[in-house]
């Protein structure tokens, strides 16, 4: 315990002479920092940030000092964050290789690999998107029909890919492939690094309702892969796939954290603004002041579990099944949440675009329809709920 306060003192007095103080606000959605071989900076204090992290392993702080990482025990991880959250620190770096592929190559890669992607992930060079859904092959991800073949030492790559998150900005891909169409789905699929620069690759973003272009269909076209490239055996791509779904659905708990971190309005706060409050300074509509303080306690409970998972994954080195209870109940609240939010705005957030409208009530329309995606990424809440009572509870088919 001594040990860990100590380490608590010098975090703290590392973060308040390093952090920028720019870097103590709130992050807009146009600021966040997601790397990659042509990184964007707004600001000159984002790259200051993430360089002084990222030198630290502090963009990775749970990962071995060898792949770059902070070597941090979880109790220090943690102490790691609490301080963050203290000083309003923003997070340095939002990158898929952080949350969903480092794990999986810490797990499964060789050490060729490992030294290959996982240093430049920690500093932030290279920007990964996630290769898995298909046309055909969405919540059936098993049915996916991109083929690898090999030839030599490399697979020649065809297929179409959907849904695919920043790929016309991302500088990798990990996907998955067929590369024995004669096997049962679940069998010959296999995991694979391709460079989203190679001869064949062609992203196009997605227009969405929401406005916003955050999804690309990507198509391959005779693109040659090095054979050094598969993680795993080959054909045995789908263990891989689900272990790094328990990851991505893991870090998709974290909305909470997100509209804290941009500096958004608390919900309460909000419904006062536009409905007024009464006397005792309670929110003046009934109805939506108890659908809050349900929303309120049903979110305070999650939050409690999620931080009870936490510590069972810090035991167990990986997030199990559970993270489909994280991220079903996660995006539902999200849900839940920008809904509360728009009832409370009223005509106020009926805004799209032009005068008339504040800068939060027109992204609170954005953001309300962007959440409709949430429950449908990573795994549709029914699919969450199968795995919840197969893995978790036990139950039969």
């Amino acid at each position: 315990m001594a040990a860990l306060e100590s380490f608590r003192r010098e975090t703290r007095a590392w973060l308040e002479a390093n952090c920028p103080a720019l870097m103590r606000t709130p992050v807009p959605d146009d600021e966040v920092v997601w790397g990659g071989r042509t990184p964007v900076f707004k600001h000159p204090e984002q790259k200051v940030w993430l360089e002084r992290m990222a030198a630290r392993g502090w963009t990775a702080p749970g990962w071995s000092r060898a792949w770059g990482g902070g070597g941090l025990s979880p109790e220090e991880c943690g102490v790691l964050a609490e301080e963050m959250a203290a000083l309003g620190c923003r997070a340095p770096l939002y990158s898929f290789g952080l949350s969903m592929l480092g794990p999986v190559l810490l797990e499964y890669g060789t050490e060729a690999q490992r030294r290959e992607h996982l240093p430049p992930i920690v500093r932030g060079e290279i920007r990964w998107c996630q290769g898995y859904s298909e046309p055909g092959a969405g919540s059936d991800l098993a049915g996916l029909q991109t083929r690898a073949v090999r030839d030599g030492e490399t697979f020649v790559v065809n297929g179409h890919k959907i849904w695919t998150s920043y790929a016309h900005y991302a500088d990798w891909i990990f996907a998955l492939v067929r590369t024995d169409p004669r096997a049962k789905k679940h069998e010959g699929i296999s995991f694979l690094l391709i460079d989203m620069a190679s001869p064949g690759v062609r992203a196009q973003p997605i227009r969405l309702i929401s406005g916003y272009s955050v999804f690309c269909e990507t198509f391959f076209e005779d693109v040659r892969v090095p054979a050094g490239n598969l993680v795993g055996e080959p054909n045995r791509g789908w263990t891989i796939a689900k272990r790094l779904l328990e990851h991505e659905r893991k870090s998709q708990g974290s909305f909470s954290d997100r509209h804290k971190a941009r500096g958004e309005v608390p919900l309460p706060l909000l419904a006062k603004r536009h409905l007024g409050e009464t006397a005792e300074g309670r929110i003046a509509d009934p109805v939506l002041r108890d659908r809050i303080a349900a929303y309120a306690m049903r979110d305070h409970a999650f939050q409690l579990t999620r931080r009870r998972l936490a510590e069972e994954q810090a035991a167990t080195g990986s997030p199990g099944p559970a993270s489909a209870l994280i991220k079903l109940v996660a995006t539902e609240l999200n849900q839940t949440r920008l809904e509360l939010m728009l009832s409370s705005a009223g005509t106020a957030a009926l805004g799209w675009e032009g005068e008339g409208f504040g800068a939060d009530e027109l992204r609170l329309t954005r953001d309300w329809l962007r959440s409709k995606a949430n429950t449908i990424e990573g795994g549709t809440s029914e699919v969450q709920l199968n795995i919840i009572a197969k893995r978790v509870l036990g139950l039969p088919d």
